[in-house]
């Protein structure tokens, strides 16, 4: 870490008793504030804010320091703190466009949706003709669950930017078209447009699919789905055979350890509600329906624990060591730092959930460390659940096997293998929920969610389209409507363009 400062206390100067010695150089901010963002794209957040806290101790109205230390906290999770961070640079130069937007987004973390508008209103009147303001205000209000508004928004965003491909897509996500909606002749000019960039004819050809199941034109899902994924696996390479050794070495890992030595929870010990499995298989359902009880608090995908439990087992050489190496003092860490970062991201007394994903990867360890915790854990038909994952997009980098059907199968085949050896290892660590019997026979099946969740029953879990929160997930349309079936044997419309799919899962599915 770059030195700010030198002292020379406590060392022979080779100066006269009553002489000042001569004063150290301060390195150049720039320079050193360079070093604090390397580290923080590193993934070192605590080591970048160290460096950022020093700068702004020599030059606190350091509108860089201050920004940069926003950006450190968003990544820690701590949105509190880079709300402050944001707030104090506006405060030393108020018209910073960049700042604004990273601020209105530290605001929608908080779930503040009203205040996060009225910035992105402010961009907007700053840059009429900007494009992304106006888009990001328009995701907000679609994870707000006000559509018609989100809707409004993204046809203005459109008429801005007609060529823009993913600006169809995330508009579709919440909208279902009718035939003759105009919007539907518009993406199919553009897809017959010479010149379209990768990027944008892959999020188009997404929307394009996601049109045609709209108005049942599901002969011609695939001849938009399949160059969208092609494309987007140019885009994003993704090497299945290397996840597999490394999900393999964790597991490897979690073997051979005596797990019956760690109890279950005492009353009162920190209980958060973990919601797990694969994208598309229910989870932000099930998620909605915990949290609409009174007594806990929606935490969404927090993506804390994965990162800091693979941490704590990472050896120097790049692997894993087994989980019996850990001490008691480690396993207290954990729990202590994932609390620490889950309450910096939300307001809660004890009981939230974290619809992290991973976490049924290393759910051993969350035994461990958090014995007050529970997990549900959620699957569906692995073809209805794959299928919808490849209709899908997901923030860049995440999820890279999505986009390609036999990739689909084998990631599936290694997140049950993880779920199987915990169903073996610690029976009873998972609260199973199966999609297909949750909108079937919904009451009971949420009635036994809620009591696994170690919490009383309330009719409220029974209204969970009501519930208000905001959903940042690919299901923000869906959990806000009453219980529904239709998309139990989608896959079956689609048995011949899935068959690599269906050929790589085998007698599994």
């Amino acid at each position: 870490m770059p030195a700010l400062f030198f002292s020379g206390a406590g060392r022979d100067t080779g100066t006269m008793p009553n002489q000042r010695p001569a004063p150290r150089p301060i390195p150049d901010i720039t320079s050193v504030l360079k070093a604090a963002r390397d580290r923080l794209a590193a993934g070192d957040i605590a080591a970048a804010k160290t460096t950022i806290a020093n700068v702004l101790k020599l030059a606190p109205n350091s509108l860089d320091a201050w920004n940069g230390l926003g950006h450190a906290c968003r990544a820690e999770g701590d949105h509190l703190g880079a709300l402050n961070a944001f707030d104090r640079s506006l405060k030393l130069k108020p018209a910073q466009p960049q700042v604004i937007a990273a601020r209105a987004q530290t605001l929608a973390d908080l779930g503040r949706t009203a205040e996060a508008a009225r910035a992105y209103d402010q961009l907007i009147a700053m840059f009429p003709r900007e494009v992304k303001p106006r888009a990001d205000k328009a995701h907000l209000l679609q994870q707000a669950g006000d559509f018609d508004a989100a809707e409004a928004e993204f046809r203005k965003a459109l008429e801005l930017a007609p060529d823009d491909g993913e600006l169809y897509r995330v508009f579709l996500r919440t909208k279902k078209l009718s035939p003759d909606d105009p919007v539907i002749a518009e993406m199919e000019r553009l897809w017959a447009k010479d010149g379209l960039s990768q990027r944008s004819r892959a999020h188009l050809g997404f929307a394009l699919a996601k049109a045609m199941e709209d108005i049942g034109r599901h002969d011609r899902v695939f001849a938009y789905l399949r160059p969208a994924n092609q494309a987007m696996r140019r885009l994003q390479p993704f090497d299945i055979e290397e996840r597999a050794r490394r999900l393999g070495a964790l597991l490897d890992a979690f073997r051979g350890h005596d797990w019956a030595r760690h109890p279950a929870a005492a009353p009162g010990d920190f209980g958060p509600i973990f919601v797990s499995g694969l994208p598309r298989s229910g989870t932000t359902l099930v998620e909605q329906i915990v949290s609409a009880h009174p007594q806990v608090e929606g935490g969404g995908e927090l993506a804390i624990l994965f990162r800091m439990a693979t941490d704590l087992l990472a050896t120097p050489e790049g692997g894993f060591r087994p989980v019996g190496a850990l001490s008691p003092a480690d396993l207290a860490r954990l729990a202590r730092g994932y609390e620490t970062r889950a309450r910096r991201a939300l307001k809660f007394d004890r009981r939230f959930t974290d619809k992290s994903i991973q976490t049924d990867m290393v759910a051993g360890l969350v035994r461990m460390a958090m014995p007050g915790a529970r997990i549900i854990e959620v699957a569906r038909d692995p073809r209805d659940t794959l299928f919808s994952i490849y209709k899908n997009v997901f923030t860049p980098g995440k999820h890279l096997y999505a986009y390609d059907l036999r990739d689909l199968a084998r990631y599936w085949k290694l997140h049950r293998r993880f779920v199987e050896f915990w169903d073996e290892a610690i029976p009873g660590l998972f609260h199973h929920v199966r999609y297909e019997t949750l909108v079937a026979e919904f009451e009971p099946v949420a009635r036994a969610m809620v009591a696994a969740a170690d919490l009383p029953w309330d009719d409220a879990c029974l209204r969970y389209d009501r519930n208000r929160r905001q959903v940042k997930t690919l299901s923000t349309h869906q959990v806000r409507q009453p219980i529904y079936d239709s998309s139990v044997g989608a896959w079956r419309r689609h048995a011949e363009d899935l068959a690599e799919m269906l050929e790589e899962l085998g007698e599994v599915a």
